[in-house]
């Protein structure tokens, strides 16, 4: 985390004055309605948003302490629901739909809300937060932190919303989605970076979670530099394999500035020699990345790989020069197809080394596939060359039925747009789906029948 910068300290001082020299203010004051209080939100919330929406952008490490100072009674309790919710929903989530750790920021920003003079203007927009938030908090970290408050009726209040429902996992995780879903399209994400070993394993499951998220949206990152080169300069990290999870993300989706890549490969070729383990300890994180939702593009690969020393004599330089060939090359030229066989040939069908091979090959048939649109037909009928080209290469089932669902994705996707049977765009399609999905092991006779069988419609009830 960082300290907050002088220029958003002032900003919000300026708006906590204009809060309390107010009409608006004043006004609820005087009377004391919720309408009131709504006109004081609806004037001021928007000016702390804005800021808000600035650090999140260029200063995101900041943010714990911008929320901090909006616990200060001179903003009468504005922002505070918002920032709650985001406090809910940074927490890293164990597999039983649990906080790994206590959330000590929710708490801070909870604390403040119970304590707030403008508590009951603040609690019709905190229910579905705090239900989340304790249904993912242990029920004692919950129980001590509501136990402690002074005024009864609050506590009342934050006890009812300990719902039994989300005792049940299912229950939890959907309760989460939902909530999370409202917050899509808003950035409130921070870090913290680690510095020790054991902060390292505690600390890495949120951290990646906030790098790929700053790399997919495509922020800028300028100020997490200074983190990113202390981080992979740490010596003392060498030996984890947190560590490793980390250089190979940064080293894939970021481009840092001169020092920083020194840096960076540096460390990368450093941890390759003190490491005994580092090829197989590779190669696993990096098939649990391929596999997982983050897109790892040629591009992506390319910038790995040129941080790379491959002089040295190790299975991380074959496959990286291998991928230089297929990715300069074009996956379908056929001097890539025949790097791929010869390195592909080297491993055991089962191994590590391969399964990563298949699955970079398999990501440049999902993006083309994904990107293909019913006219371009055609297309696809060129591609299945290079498609059979690397079934016949890899012999591997699960690789084939991958591919197969690709294929069938798109043909379902043609016979809804081609729906003239008699027509020759059908015809085409039919015969060569026909063919060349019997050819592949894809589907049988039979199978292929129904695929293109015609659906009758049911007839409406009189």
């Amino acid at each position: 985390m960082e300290n907050l910068d002088s220029k958003y300290i002032k900003k919000l001082d300026e708006i906590a004055e204009k809060i309390q020299a107010s009409d608006e203010l004043a006004l609820y004051i005087e009377e004391e309605e919720e309408e009131q209080y709504n006109e004081l939100r609806q004037t001021f919330e928007p000016l702390i948003q804005e800021v808000h929406e600035e650090v999140a952008e260029n200063n995101p490490l900041q943010l714990d302490e911008f929320e901090r100072k909006l616990l200060d009674e001179k903003f009468e309790g504005l922002y505070l629901p918002r920032i709650l919710g985001y406090a809910v929903l940074r927490g890293e989530l164990t597999e039983n739909v649990k906080y790994a750790r206590p959330q000590d920021h929710f708490k801070d920003i909870l604390i403040a809300i119970s304590n707030s003079s403008n508590f009951e203007m603040l609690k019709p927009r905190i229910g579905q937060a705090l239900q989340i938030g304790f249904a993912l908090s242990s029920d004692i970290w919950s129980t001590n932190i509501i136990n402690n408050l002074p005024n009864k009726r609050v506590v009342y209040f934050l006890q009812s919303q300990k719902l039994e429902k989300y005792r049940d996992v299912r229950a939890r995780q959907a309760g989460y989605d939902k909530f999370a879903k409202q917050f899509e399209s808003l950035v409130f994400h921070t870090a913290e970076f680690p510095d020790s070993v054991a902060s390292l394993i505690t600390l890495t499951p949120s951290l990646k979670s906030f790098l790929h998220l700053r790399a997919e949206e495509k922020k800028d990152n300028a100020s997490l530099m200074p983190h990113i080169i202390k981080l992979v300069s740490n010596e003392n990290l060498y030996g984890e394999r947190e560590f490793i999870e980390l250089l190979l993300l940064i080293g894939l989706f970021y481009d840092l500035p001169e020092a920083g890549t020194k840096a960076l490969s540096s460390a990368i070729n450093n941890v390759r020699e003190t490491n005994k383990d580092f090829d197989l300890t590779f190669f696993n994180i990096l098939e649990e990345m391929q596999e997982s939702e983050h897109v790892i593009s040629a591009e992506n690969q390319k910038r790995f790989s040129n941080l790379i020393d491959k002089t040295k004599k190790d299975e991380l330089s074959k496959y990286f020069k291998t991928l230089d060939i297929i990715n300069s090359k074009g996956y379908i030229d056929e001097q890539a197809i025949d790097a791929a066989r010869d390195y592909y040939y080297q491993h055991e069908g089962l191994s590590i080394q391969n399964r990563c091979l298949r699955n970079a090959i398999f990501a440049n048939f999902r993006r083309v596939f994904n990107n293909l649109i019913p006219s371009e037909y055609t297309e696809y009928f060129e591609l299945n060359k290079t498609i059979t080209n690397y079934i016949n290469i890899f012999s591997n089932q699960k690789f084939n039925q991958d591919v197969k669902s690709l294929c069938l994705v798109y043909i379902k996707k043609l016979l809804k747009f081609y729906t003239d049977k008699r027509g020759r765009d059908y015809q085409d399609i039919k015969k060569f789906v026909s063919s060349t999905f019997q050819d592949l092991g894809f589907m049988n006779q039979k199978e292929l029948i129904e695929l293109f069988k015609t659906r009758r419609k049911k007839k409406e009830e009189a």
